[in-house]
């Protein structure tokens, strides 16, 4: 006899405003507890340190982590000049101090320089794995640590506001990958100063915004008012911006046994007129289709020579 799965089926995205001082591990197994839901996960780390947009995944869900993941990040944090840290954050112990203090018009000429692709070391207390070992750990026993660098893309890096001459506040749109502490760090080192990430906000991922975002205490009263579904998005909301092919019954049916349909030659022009150059991993998406079968996603296909051939396959409720 097959084992019961503990938990409610339960999909769809929930986006939480994470707070401060909590990982994300915890977060995913407090909205998880919310909903009952038996499988969760989320889309791309926050630090303790960091708050805001953390998009978690719940059943299905789950299956189109990797297109939020893989999408591009903003980011809004606060560089506090003077100080550096051996985590590059206020948590860290500090390393070094300055009397440097960057003017607006510093910092803005600066900028420029790391918005592209660019060559970036990620910092040493990070969750990457040397040996089978993280980062992290290995640098918290004392451990020296060496990562080498590697490519990132920057899309764009602006100066927000400036505080105080010991603050500065600046916003990045970036691809996966990109550690903010690291830019905080790079942009330091340029302007002949110290300095270390005092505060960071995600304010979006994906197709995913904070203006959309609910906070856990908000969650948690909708749970004992029984209306925690208000919260959900529909589990291929992080897929959303893909073309979409309407489905027959039958044709879901085809499409959930993991066979190919054929698409109409005209249907099928649209969809292709609608094509953009899109990866997620090592996948190449831009012939990528959502199909739906009236406003339930059926399958993510490939669609090529008049046949959409599914991918990714959603399980009917």
């Amino acid at each position: 006899m097959a084992r019961r799965k503990k938990g409610d089926p339960v999909d769809g995205w929930v986006l939480l405003d994470k707070p401060a001082e909590m990982t994300s591990t915890q977060a995913v197994s407090a909205v998880r507890r919310i909903f009952n839901a038996r499988k969760a996960g989320h889309a791309g780390t926050l630090d303790p340190l960091a708050t805001g947009l953390l998009p978690i995944a719940l059943g299905e869900a789950t299956k189109t982590v990797p297109f939020a993941q893989d999408g591009t990040k903003t980011y809004r944090f606060t560089i506090r000049w003077g100080i550096s840290t051996d985590t590059l954050d206020a948590e860290g112990e500090e390393t070094a101090t300055s009397d440097v203090r960057p003017s607006p018009s510093d910092i803005e000429a600066a900028l420029p320089a790391f918005v592209g692709d660019v060559e970036q070391v990620p910092p040493v207390f990070s969750a990457i794995r040397i040996d089978g070992e993280r980062a992290y750990d290995l640098a918290r026993a004392g451990e020296t640590v060496e990562l080498e660098a590697r490519k990132v893309r920057i899309d764009a890096l602006t100066l927000v506001s400036t505080p105080s001459a010991d603050l500065s506040v600046l916003e990045m749109v970036c691809g996966k990958g990109t550690y903010v502490r690291s830019l905080a760090r790079d942009l330091a080192a340029r302007l002949g100063a110290e300095g270390h990430v005092a505060a960071l906000r995600r304010i979006g991922v994906g197709p995913f915004a904070i203006e959309d975002a609910i906070t856990l205490a908000d969650l948690d009263a909708l749970k004992e008012e029984g209306r925690q579904g208000e919260a959900l998005r529909p589990l291929h909301a992080a897929a959303s911006d893909l073309p979409v092919l309407d489905v027959t019954p039958d044709q879901a049916a085809y499409l959930r046994q993991g066979r190919a349909i054929v698409v109409p030659p005209r249907r099928a022009d649209a969809l292709r007129a609608l094509r953009q150059e899109r990866w997620i991993g090592d996948r190449d998406c831009s012939r990528s289709v959502l199909a739906l079968d009236g406003e339930e996603p059926v399958a993510i296909g490939d669609l090529q020579a008049g046949k959409l051939s599914p991918w990714r396959v959603f399980v009917s409720a």
